[in-house]
């Protein structure tokens, strides 16, 4: 048994952080279903700004999106959700199996909604609607205007994977949306489940403090955020209130470990993977992570929802004055910036490309 194998035995499910015309084509993607355990993907600007521009294999959806008049973004979701279905197909059998629990792709909103609840619900409704496929997850950032999106989002009965959490605070208050569209829907007579997952991320950490702490707490940031995250995952599903939603068919919304590919070319490349080995969450990681982890990763046992443990660990970054919850708010903010660039890349790139395909160029 390899060790994707064995993680997906321990309870995790391990989902691909890429998503190309190629991945789909070559088979490479079902291989990875097959072989490596993978069960789920997640997609974003700066992957498909890559693919556009590096390859030909979207000159013919950009050159028809262009000629019928379409704006960059509408050309984008359009390419996007073409990928996404046939992906969403090949998860199909593994979404039905889990009865809906995994077996998801991830469709990112416009980042330029992020500070816009109202407009972000819209369009998470729109995407959603044209994706077709109960297996598609919207991508909505945990920002604070984003909290009310996820919970009339998640109200509406439209998946979501809520992206860009990084402090204890941000995770928590996006399980206390969830929650909150979830007891709505009861109240209104609605089915109790709804799928969703909260993107903590991870690698960002341990470069934002990189010459700021002692050695011995070196790349060691990110597995403490993660373990905390854990720990808070496994605290407010197990309260009294979530029992009572339980009772009538709620199921939690799983903690997913994100960005878990490791910056420090010094550091193990399959850290985040082994240490964060926690069953009933998610880990998505890069294709080479992924192909790394399959190569000569190796699992020592099973992370523990240890909260003396995560404090200890967490006060030593403290004493050495590093402070978590400003930390993850100036993490959030700067994730959310880059989320623009990179949107803001990728429909400069669907324009070049579409000037350089179209009929005369």
């Amino acid at each position: 048994m390899n060790a994707p194998a064995q993680l997906n035995e321990l309870g995790q499910s391990l989902w691909l952080d890429n998503i190309t015309r190629d991945l789909l084509d070559s088979g490479t993607l079902a291989r990875y279903i097959a072989e490596l355990s993978v069960t789920g993907l997640t997609s974003n600007p700066t992957i498909y700004d890559k693919a556009i521009g590096g390859t030909a294999a979207y000159d013919a959806a950009v050159r028809d999106g262009a000629s019928a008049g379409l704006a960059p973004d509408a050309i984008f979701f359009d390419l996007a959700l073409a990928d996404l279905r046939r992906a969403a197909d090949l998860f199909a059998p593994i979404h039905e199996r889990t009865g809906g629990v995994d077996g998801f792709v991830s469709l990112e909103v416009s980042p330029l909604l992020a500070r816009d609840a109202a407009g972000t619900h819209a369009e998470a409704l729109r995407l959603h609607a044209l994706g077709g496929r109960p297996n598609l997850f919207i991508k909505i950032p945990g920002t604070p205007e984003g909290l009310q999106a996820i919970e009339d989002t998640i109200f509406a009965g439209v998946p979501v994977n809520v992206t860009l959490l990084f402090s204890p605070d941000q995770y928590i208050g996006c399980m206390e949306a969830y929650t909150r569209g979830i007891e709505r829907r009861v109240a209104a007579g609605l089915s109790a489940y709804v799928g969703s997952v909260a993107s903590v991320f991870i690698s960002r950490w341990d470069g934002a403090v990189a010459g700021k702490v002692p050695d011995d707490l070196k790349n060691q940031l990110g597995l403490a955020a993660g373990r905390q995250a854990y720990v808070e995952y496994r605290r407010f599903f197990a309260s009294d209130r979530w029992q009572r939603l339980a009772n009538v068919g709620a199921r939690p919304q799983r903690l997913l470990f994100a960005s878990t590919g490791t910056k420090d070319p010094a550091a193990s490349d399959t850290l985040y993977i082994s240490g964060l080995a926690a069953p009933n969450t998610v880990n998505t990681m890069p294709e080479d992570t992924l192909l790394a982890f399959a190569n000569h990763g190796a699992l020592s046992g099973a992370l523990e929802a240890d909260p003396a443990a995560t404090a200890a660990l967490l006060a030593r970054f403290a004493a050495a004055g590093i402070d978590l919850e400003a930390l993850g708010n100036e993490l959030q903010v700067k994730g959310a910036d880059a989320f623009v660039i990179s949107w803001n890349s990728l429909l400069a790139r669907i324009e070049t490309k579409a000037a350089e395909v179209s009929p005369g160029a």
